[in-house]
């Protein structure tokens, strides 16, 4: 990680109520003043000088306008020597409008300054908090993201970024020149007029500013609906994208068309309602304001009759009133993007704030594998308290031996590979390797000493190349492509157009099942760790291709400590032990041939898939003496074991 990125401080919990503002700002602080870029400091110093150089600038504007506006009318009110008369007679309307040209252009030029050089701040600190929510997202547990949807979350992140680029370019930016700026104006007039011109002044900016929270305020409510119906249909749009196969499968088209247009029915809704409330809200505004300037200008208005003010103050009143507007109008925009952005930032930080599950142990080490030998140790745990998924699970994989677990769907076959890799930590018992609890060495080494081979395996969307270097990235080109040929799918690779350089798809669906699993096998075969778990590693595969693969894993595996998540038990016949789970708990364990003569639940599960195979071999025969491959002919069905289930099977894969 880079050391420029490192988070500073815990992650602020936001809420939109009292002080919400104050404790983002202080969670803000460390990535717009970070203590090791001594860069971004001076920045943020050269920001602030240039912010008061033009709000000097932005004052004295209307004053040039002002002494033109008497020079034409024939008041002595610039600051001339009375011998400089003659000549200021006939050049001041001319120089002092150069001159208040000349205000405006500087007063431009030293904001876009002042934005420019803040920018790098602000986008640092962005970058900064963006990089610290993606690195704990990955951080949080297996259970957190199952939870979520990754279009929301994605949404959430996408938010939470430009929410905290909003508040920080607010407030540097808008909300502190507008107050300084606010403070000038006031004492300006209060200076050169009297105090009812400064009472106006108070009374306007307050009756805007409680006017503005009160519009603000319903409007919050407004915006989270908006919020809400906008997240739900991008989730609804990435989760139809994601299962663009099964809508074509079921010819949902239109369903799935409907079901995203009643998202953006809410979200349009809700829209309307977000612009409308904007209107009547600035509506509000710019009667408030209007009433303050006709005041003041009116107050000026009796001044010049009374001969205590010159045309020139009335241009000044005007002037300063106008200018007093933008500030004002900022500080309205100001308060409704940092309340919203508040909103969209509440989510992002409350992940922030949500403790990992899973963490290193106090001292944690890192773990030394010097035989890669597992022992589960009375292992209990429960995804949800009622539920209890392993009933005190006990046994042994020994170094460089193969043990294969078997047994029905749910029995929690598949739990014990995220126990191993510590997804979960157990409720009870422990799980060593070489005598290490797991539990107390580190993640990152556990992980790095096992390879996985997933049933389900989803690719980046990138290229071949890219997803088998996954398994080890310091990998050269034909350690790649070797790790490619041992899992039977370099020839397929070098049949393609790009080679190596064929782009997958979105989670890899422009390969089939059989081509992602062996992507998936060349990987951990790259990887090389000293300990594999195959978690139905060839299911995807036809039987041809099983038996190369079969081959080539045993190849893999020799010498290293492998753990076999099997379905389909022909695949695990040579295990050295095989454990049967049943609800959670070890009902049988011994070779193939053991547990066969036992005749218990193994041998009924081996039987029922011997059944199931020899009736697709069956329905095979019969489909190249042009059967029909949707049913069976009634002397075939004669011959195939009276077993429902078989025949069920049979059916399916026929169909397929």
């Amino acid at each position: 990680m880079s050391p420029h990125l490192h988070a500073s401080g815990p992650a602020p919990a936001v809420s939109v109520e009292s002080g919400a503002l104050f404790r983002t700002l202080i969670g803000l602080w460390p990535y717009i003043w970070p203590s090791n870029r001594r860069d971004l400091k001076l920045r943020v110093f050269g920001a602030f000088v240039l912010l008061l150089l033009a709000k000097l600038a932005t004052i004295a504007t209307p004053f040039t306008y002002k002494w033109a506006t008497d020079a034409l009318a024939g008041h002595g009110t610039a600051p001339v020597a009375a011998d400089e008369w003659m000549l200021w007679a006939l050049t001041a309307p001319v120089a002092l409008t150069v001159a208040y040209g000349g205000m405006r252009i500087l007063m431009a030029a030293l904001t876009q300054m002042r934005d420019g050089v803040f920018a790098k701040v602000a986008m640092n600190a962005v970058r900064r908090l963006a990089y610290r929510t993606f690195i704990h997202m990955h951080e949080l547990s297996l259970r957190f993201h199952l939870e979520r949807k990754t279009g929301g979350l994605t949404r959430v992140l996408e938010r939470g970024r430009n929410a905290i680029e909003t508040i920080v370019r607010m407030v540097i930016l808008q909300l502190i020149p507008t107050i300084v700026e606010l403070t000038m104006v006031a004492a300006v007039l209060l200076w050169h007029f009297d105090w009812r011109y400064a009472l106006v002044i108070l009374v306007t900016v307050a009756l805007y500013m409680g006017w503005t929270y009160r519009a603000t305020e319903w409007r919050i409510g407004i915006r989270r609906k908006m919020n809400d119906s906008d997240t739900d249909a991008n989730v609804k749009a990435i989760d139809s994208l994601l299962n663009y196969e099964t809508v074509k499968y079921f010819g949902a088209e239109r369903r799935e068309a409907e079901r995203y247009d009643r998202a953006m029915a809410r979200y349009e809704d809700a829209s309307v309602k977000a612009y409308t409330s904007l209107a009547i809200l600035n509506a509000g505004q710019a009667l408030i304001f209007t009433i303050g300037l006709a005041s003041t200008m009116v107050l000026c208005a009796i001044g010049i009759r009374d001969g205590t003010n010159t045309v020139g103050d009335f241009v000044l009143v005007n002037a300063m009133m106008i200018q007093l507007y933008q500030p004002l109008n900022f500080m309205g925009m100001v308060y409704r993007e940092i309340k919203q952005a508040l909103i969209d930032i509440e989510t992002m930080f409350s992940i922030l704030a949500r403790e990992p599950e899973i963490r290193d142990a106090p001292g944690a080490q890192a773990l030394r594998v010097d035989h890669g030998a597992i022992r589960f140790e009375d292992v209990r745990f429960a995804y949800e308290p009622a539920r209890p998924i392993l009933k005190g699970i006990s046994f042994e994989v020994p170094a460089g031996r193969t043990v294969a677990v078997v047994g029905p769907s749910g029995a929690g076959k598949s739990t014990l590979s995220r126990l191993l890799y510590r997804f979960y930590d157990v409720s009870g018992g422990r799980i060593t390797i070489d005598g290490q609890d797991i539990n107390r060495v580190t993640q990152k080494s556990l992980r790095d000493v096992i390879g996985m081979v997933p049933q389900d395996t989803v690719l980046f969307n990138d290229t071949i190349r890219y997803n088998i270097r996954y398994g080890r990235w310091d990998a050269n080109d034909a350690e790649v492509e070797e790790a490619a040929r041992l899992a039977q799918i370099d020839g397929f690779i070098r049949m393609s157009p790009k080679g190596y350089e064929t782009e997958v798809g979105e989670r890899g669906l422009k390969l089939s099942g059989g081509e992602k699993q062996r992507v998936a096998i060349a990987r951990t075969i790259l990887k090389a760790p000293p300990i594999l778990i195959l978690d139905e590693a060839t299911s995807a595969l036809d039987s041809h291709t099983e038996k190369e693969i079969q081959d080539a894993l045993e190849r893999v595996s020799r010498n290293r400590t492998t753990l076999v998540i099997a379905h389909r038990l022909s695949t695990i016949v040579g295990a050295d032990e095989i454990i049967v789970l049943d609800k959670g708990q070890i009902v049988e364990r011994g070779t193939h041939q053991a547990l066969l003569a036992r005749d218990g639940l193994y041998a009924s599960m081996w039987n029922r898939q011997r059944e199931a195979e020899e009736a697709r071999e069956r329905l095979a025969l019969a489909a190249d003496n042009d059967a029909a491959p949707n049913r069976l002919p009634p002397a075939l069905a004669d011959d195939i074991p009276a077993s429902p289930d078989a025949l069920e099977v049979a059916r399916v894969d026929a169909a397929e």
